[in-house]
């Protein structure tokens, strides 16, 4: 495993064997990372999140809790998780976050939102800024703005 010298790795944080943690990322101590995983430059992986072997999570994302990347999942560039529906800054709603499962080998292009709540099906392909607001079969390929 490799924890570049600027990333912070919160005690119990636990991080599969060939796994590489890049320059100002941030894992939580309650995060479960598999084998062989690469998390880019300046990602945070919340205390709630699974995130299965061989992922790929580029640079600039944040996987807030709730959200479960089986293995061989690619998420691109700075592509968005939510976990609240419909967030508020005056409101509360931690006890609202949503689950999110994206399966096997499902590819999430480059600045992609993925809204809470949804399941993105085994080998789905989510092209480049497509916002996803409903569960994606297997196999798919999504685009648009709502996909």
């Amino acid at each position: 495993m490799f924890i570049h010298p600027t990333a912070i790795v919160d005690e119990g944080a636990q991080i599969g064997s060939g796994s590489r943690v890049w320059h100002w990322a941030h894992v939580c101590g309650g995060a479960r990372i598999g084998n062989g995983v690469s998390l880019g430059q300046n990602v945070f992986v919340g205390n709630k999140v699974v995130i299965g072997n061989q992922c790929k999570v580029q640079n600039n994302v944040s996987v807030y809790d709730n959200v479960i990347l089986e293995d061989g999942v690619f998420c691109g560039p700075s592509m968005v998780f939510t976990n609240v529906y419909n967030p508020r800054a005056l409101v509360e709603r931690k006890d609202e976050y949503r689950n999110t499962l994206v399966k096997r080998g499902a590819t999430l292009g480059a600045n992609c939102t993925i809204v809470c709540g949804v399941t993105i099906g085994e080998f789905a392909f989510i092209g480049a800024g497509t916002v996803v607001n409903k569960d994606v079969p297997a196999y798919a390929l999504m685009v648009g703005v709502p996909a």
